[in-house]
């Protein structure tokens, strides 16, 4: 691949971290540092990644979250349709997802959200079309699709660089199982969706999978929203693994700082998660107020985070579909009890931001700037008593229409 990243500042063209040299390096570097544990691997690991962000003395893990207020989020999909739940199956040219990937401008978007004053970016790495935007061998010995649908940039690894010069986090979206519409990949990682069953071999595959990434991507991904955990009693809440603890590894395998949410019904019930996912999606059940920033489950505290889409859907849009003013007074709903808020946004193909949400965005983060906000420091909701949760529930949200 011959293209270079428009605006990419010095990082020249995008690394083919899928050429046979790289994955053989790759994978004798990742077994050297594991077996053996040299100290000074971390700090060439460290080097390689970039500076990390310098961060103010804090009394929790959670700090730099709560503290971001309001952060946004990505669809960036093979089929940008997908996310909404209109998209389908899809298979690309030969070369055309490399080709998009290597397209993606990091730098540009890295400077749009620094000019909107956003302090971290959610972004997919895939979802139900099997098309990823990092490379993984252990994915692609699994499934034996070729070519790869893998893509050869690392755009995690890329955009992370990119915002990490600008002092913004990068958390990864992904979901649970494994891509809905790519048939191939749904009988080789053995899922079966609302089968019942503990599908205790898929989960060991997609932990694989996850730890592959983690490790390739260390401390370049602050946190993890991990997608479509519905089936808790059936998959996940084992002592024994694979459970809940297991999937947590696997994420926190190369970075045991990442914050990690598991969205599914009853929201705050897992210890190993972090804060709470808080998807909602029907406008006009919006939350009423954050009653604080803790939500208490099985003796740990958990960030209290809402999350909902600006455009037409998730990941789709032309225009906000609140007003600047609503969005101002919807977010602060959150952030002025503690609650962190996150709105997804779409986006173009070469990454940047729809033009029509910038400003919106802009005037949000400047009056979340000015104070107010994320007060909320001690208050504790038990499990299941959060006013954010998937709508499905209603009698545990506490919203109302405006």
């Amino acid at each position: 691949m011959t293209e270079i990243t428009k605006g990419a500042k010095g990082m020249g063209a995008p690394t083919d971290y899928r050429s046979a040299d790289c994955v053989r390096s790759t994978c004798v570097a990742i077994v050297v540092l594991v077996a053996l544990g040299i100290a000074c691997s971390q700090s060439a690991s460290r080097a390689e990644e970039g500076p990390r962000i310098d961060r103010a003395q804090t009394d929790h893990p959670l700090d730099w979250f709560h503290e971001a207020k309001s952060g946004i989020m990505l669809h960036y999909l093979a089929n940008p349709l997908e996310a909404s739940g209109a998209g389908k199956g899809i298979v690309l040219k030969d070369g055309e997802w490399d080709r998009q990937i290597d397209a993606f401008d990091v730098d540009g978007l890295a400077d749009q959200l620094q000019d909107i004053g956003a302090d971290y970016l959610v972004i997919s790495v895939g979802q139900n079309t099997g098309y990823y935007c990092s490379p993984n061998a252990t994915y692609d010995k699994i499934v034996g699709i070729t070519p790869s649908k893998c893509s050869r940039r690392d755009l995690v690894v890329d955009l992370s660089k990119a915002l990490k010069a600008r002092g913004i986090r990068l958390i990864v979206y992904l979901p649970s199982g494994a891509p809905a519409n790519d048939p191939i990949a749904v009988k080789k990682l053995k899922w079966r969706w609302k089968s019942g069953e503990r599908l205790a071999e898929f989960q060991r595959h997609w932990e694989a999978v996850i730890r592959e990434w983690s490790l390739r991507w260390g401390t370049h991904v602050a946190g993890w929203w991990i997608d479509g955990c519905y089936f808790a009693d059936k998959m996940y809440r084992f002592d024994e693994a694979p459970n809940f603890a297991s999937f947590a590894a696997a994420l926190r395998a190369g970075n045991p700082d990442a914050i990690i949410t598991f969205n599914k019904p009853g929201q705050a019930d897992s210890p190993h998660e972090d804060y709470t996912a808080g998807e909602l999606w029907v406008k006009g059940r919006e939350v009423s107020v954050c009653p604080g920033r803790w939500v208490k489950c099985d003796g740990k505290r958990l960030q209290y985070h809402a999350l909902t889409f600006l455009g037409s859907g998730w990941g789709v849009g032309d225009a906000p579909r609140y007003s600047t003013d609503d969005l101002i007074n919807y977010t602060r709903r959150v952030t002025d009890g503690g609650g962190v808020m996150t709105w997804d946004v779409p986006c173009r193909k070469n990454g940047l931001l729809e033009p029509g949400f910038v400003k919106p965005l802009k005037t949000l983060h400047a009056a979340l700037a000015k104070g107010g906000g994320n007060r909320g420091t001690g208050h504790l909701m038990k499990n299941g008593m959060i006013d954010i949760i998937r709508l499905s529930s209603d009698r545990r949200l506490g919203l109302t229409a405006r």
